[in-house]
């Protein structure tokens, strides 16, 4: 097979250059199907591209073109990838997203470079493991570490007397993680604002969390936000 692939030179380059879109389009199915910003085209160009210039780069080294140094070629995608995956990340409060999106960006880069230079079956592995990594860890860590999204709830009460640790359990029972609390009182009108920073998990009810704050007493207002 190897001595075929050498004697059919350019059989051998769209071989890899499929292979290094299969791979793309498996990655970008995954984030297309999870509704990600990063998509199909996307990964694809990146790994076929990624693969192009790996081929580039065996092609130069073979002819003694810049020095013969097949890994420079390489070492640019790396750095360049990284740019990319940057923009991917996006940041809204203390909330990072993208960040799952940028190492994908990462991965189809490293597999269209593998692919690039023949090596299909670490390519293959590498391929695999990212799948099965990016479909069934995202479950297990649903259900041993629900709470991720970060929000802030608002609270407005008249008076300063306030019992906290009702509001403590409410927000436990509604499966919340209290990470700060911030407190601001209104002399002239004597109102106390309480603003907790908390983690909530995905399947969090608000309109049954407010229905519940909503019978502390005193209370005037209720907000629940991204943070």
């Amino acid at each position: 097979m190897e001595e075929f692939l050498q004697q059919h030179f350019y059989f051998d380059i769209c071989l890899r250059l499929i292979a290094s879109l299969v791979c793309g389009l498996a990655l970008g199915l995954e984030r297309k199907i999870r509704r990600h910003t990063v998509g199909i085209r996307t990964l694809i160009l990146i790994s076929v591209s990624s693969c192009l210039l790996s081929i580039v780069s065996v092609y130069m080294a073979s002819l003694g073109i810049g020095g013969g140094d097949p890994t420079r070629i390489a070492a640019s995608i790396v750095a360049g990838i990284g740019f990319i995956g940057a923009g991917a990340i996006i940041n809204q409060g203390l909330n990072i997203r993208g960040l799952t999106s940028a190492a994908i960006i990462f991965t189809a880069s490293a597999v269209g470079t593998t692919c690039g230079a023949g090596l299909y079956i670490p390519a293959a592995i590498t391929l695999a493991a990212a799948l099965i990594v990016l479909i069934s860890m995202g479950k297990l860590e649903k259900v041993f570490f629900p709470a991720e999204k970060r929000k802030l709830v608002k609270m407005s009460f008249s008076g300063s007397e306030i019992n906290q640790e009702v509001i403590l359990r409410i927000l436990e029972k509604n499966g919340l993680v209290v990470f700060d609390l911030d407190l601001n009182f209104n002399v002239s009108t004597s109102e106390t604002e309480l603003t907790y920073t908390v983690k909530a998990p995905d399947n969090l009810n608000p309109l049954s969390l407010t229905k519940e704050l909503s019978e502390c007493k005193s209370i005037k207002n209720i907000c629940i936000s991204k943070d």
